[in-house]
């Protein structure tokens, strides 16, 4: 998208930080934590990643929420965090910009290192520069339509496009925004949303389209890999509008990119709430329908579980009963997180946060082990 030059910050038209998240940088950054953090790193494609991860969805798209966006983000990297998410159009672009403003500090300071910090962050929704105009309709022309950008036919539901040239510019813009040569991991954002305009047929070729355009941006060095970030499709029912078949989406990355491609992660909700991904029937596997946690784990697919406490909603009220199964912790915030990073098949729960006192609450559920397997069955009777 055409960048509005006036409402950038200083920051941005810096030079980009070279690198992305290595074994050996992960893992110096796992090792700096060995003491107060067990077993709170996993290996996840040879890279070693906090099983907490800091989300920059909610807030306003203020000056305040950009402040405190970047506190958060220096505080969950001093506190063992190094999966960092958000998406182009968090906030209308600021999370991600401050992101790279805390990110930038960091490594001046000689705090962390680019190779330490998994990136993750999203593109497909239309998204305005920093603000809403006053017109939303007449700057998404301006700025889309007419420049060529994107063709009216290929936004769904008014609001998302994954047409090959617009996903190329959102990573540009991305990585612009992120202050980073590479992004460790791009996610289409929502490709569900597609479902409401399209049949499928017509969907797994734009899904096609849009992965051979990661995977070309993947062999540019733009970035490392590529994967879905959903809120419903793994979710649901097969017969379901909204549904998406994870081996269709492996069979378009195969497509776009052979049998090397770049594709290796989905997100989804997954929650104390949200049991979905674990109990519900809705992928195709081996001939019969599993829960998606095990169809990715099977597929070799790497897992970011989202909505981890519900945007706040999980963060009090828990029963008794419940709570009394979590040994060490002091919050309900703390509890749902821990049952999300003790799931099998979750390599990272993502936990949006915006306010340090609320990274310091949530990053001391790292201070305990995940609950063995045994104590994690026993929350479901077994």
């Amino acid at each position: 998208m055409r960048q509005r030059t006036e409402k950038m910050p200083a920051s941005f038209n810096q030079q980009l930080i070279p690198g992305f998240a290595t074994p050996e940088g992960t893992a110096r950054y796992r090792d700096r934590f060995a003491n107060q953090r067990p077993s709170h790193f996993r290996n996840a494609r040879g890279l070693w990643l906090s099983s907490i991860g800091l989300g920059t969805y909610l807030g306003e798209p203020t000056q305040e929420f950009d402040a405190l966006y970047r506190e958060a983000v220096t505080r969950a990297l001093e506190m063992g965090t190094n999966v960092i998410d958000s998406a182009v159009n968090y906030r209308h672009q600021r999370s991600e910009r401050a992101i790279g403003t805390a990110l930038a500090a960091m490594i001046s300071l000689g705090s962390v290192r680019r190779d330490e910090v998994f990136l993750a962050t999203k593109g497909g929704f239309l998204t305005f520069d920093g603000e809403e105009p006053d017109d939303p309709a007449a700057y998404f022309e301006q700025n889309l339509v007419r420049t060529g950008l994107i063709e009216p036919k290929d936004v769904a539901a008014n609001c998302h496009v994954m047409a090959p040239r617009y996903i190329e510019n959102q990573v540009e813009v991305s990585r612009r925004n992120l202050g980073v040569e590479t992004v460790d991991l791009y996610y289409v954002h929502n490709p569900e949303t597609q479902l409401r305009a399209v049949p499928r047929p017509e969907f797994y070729r734009r899904l096609t389209a849009a992965f051979a355009a990661l995977e070309h941006a993947a062999a540019a060095g733009k970035i490392r890999a590529y994967g879905v970030a959903t809120w419903d499709a793994f979710r649901v029912a097969p017969s379901s509008r909204d549904s998406i078949n994870l081996l269709e989406v492996v069979h378009a990355a195969e497509s776009a990119g052979g049998r090397n491609h770049h594709f290796q992660a989905i997100q989804l909700p997954f929650n104390l709430a949200m049991l979905e991904a674990l109990t519900a029937q809705t992928q195709r596997l081996d001939g019969a329908l599993a829960p998606a946690l095990r169809t990715a784990r099977t597929y070799g697919i790497t897992t970011f579980a989202s909505g981890s406490i519900l945007q706040g909603q999980l963060s009090q009220g828990m029963p008794d009963d419940l709570r009394n199964r979590f040994d060490g912790l002091a919050t309900d915030a703390q509890r749902a997180i821990q049952f999300v990073r003790s799931t099998p098949g979750v390599t990272c729960a993502l936990v949006g946060m915006s306010h340090k006192k609320h990274v310091e609450e949530n990053l001391a559920t790292a201070g305990v082990a995940p609950l063995s397997p045994e104590r994690y069955r026993a929350l479901f009777g077994a």
